[in-house]
């Protein structure tokens, strides 16, 4: 499980986008990225900038969406390659995997403020899926799946402030919510154009494709 111990804060402004890394303060005033519109070390945005590469905009791309699933490189470039190995669009199909994810789909449902608070949840066993115990971030959902907060973990704190402020954003239609008995059903395929990441997927495949 990848655990990134750098200011999460200073991530977003870095790649120049939200990837909500730190759960409800991401939708409020308090944001580093709403109150300081610039890459961190600049020291305001006057600085003169060379326009950059091909590879340095593939480059970045890529690291948008690495950092906002909590994915080391190795972890990333395995879903690349599987989904370069499968019949459509290798974009959408790596989206559609990097969505699917079990601590993603927590996070997505609002069970979680932020997808490195998911997979806590996970791999500390609060959650299961079809009434087993799935400790493993990664685990892969299908249409079908019923993920649920088990019975004794539904009063811890983080689970309640993640449930309370569920409504910041929207829950994509690939997941049905019963906030009330704190479940989240899996209805369809994730869709890519719901992921709600800004990442170019496409120069994510070219940067891999060199």
């Amino acid at each position: 499980m990848a655990r990134n111990r750098a200011a999460v804060c200073r991530i977003c402004r870095s790649e120049g986008t939200k990837l909500f890394l730190k759960g409800a303060r991401c939708n409020s005033p308090k944001c580093a990225f709403e109150r300081k519109g610039y890459a961190p070390g600049q020291g305001g945005d006057n600085r003169r900038r060379r326009r950059p590469s091909d590879y340095a905009q593939q480059l970045r791309e890529k690291q948008k969406m690495k950092q906002a699933y909590g994915l080391r490189e190795k972890q990333f470039r395995r879903y690349v390659r599987r989904a370069e190995r499968k019949e459509g669009v290798t974009s959408d199909l790596l989206v559609q995997a990097l969505e699917g994810r079990l601590d993603n789909a927590v996070f997505r449902a609002g069970l979680a403020s932020s997808r490195a608070q998911a997979r806590q949840l996970v791999s500390h066993r609060h959650i299961t899926v079809n009434e087993r115990v799935v400790t493993v971030a990664s685990y892969a959902v299908r249409p079908g799946d019923v993920i649920k907060v088990r019975e004794k973990s539904k009063e811890i704190d983080p689970l309640a402030q993640a449930v309370a402020n569920a409504g910041a954003a929207a829950v994509p239609a690939w997941l049905q919510v019963d906030y009330t008995n704190l479940t989240a059903t899996v209805v369809a395929l994730p869709d890519a154009a719901e992921a709600g990441i800004e990442a170019n997927e496409q120069q994510v495949i070219e940067f891999y494709s060199r």
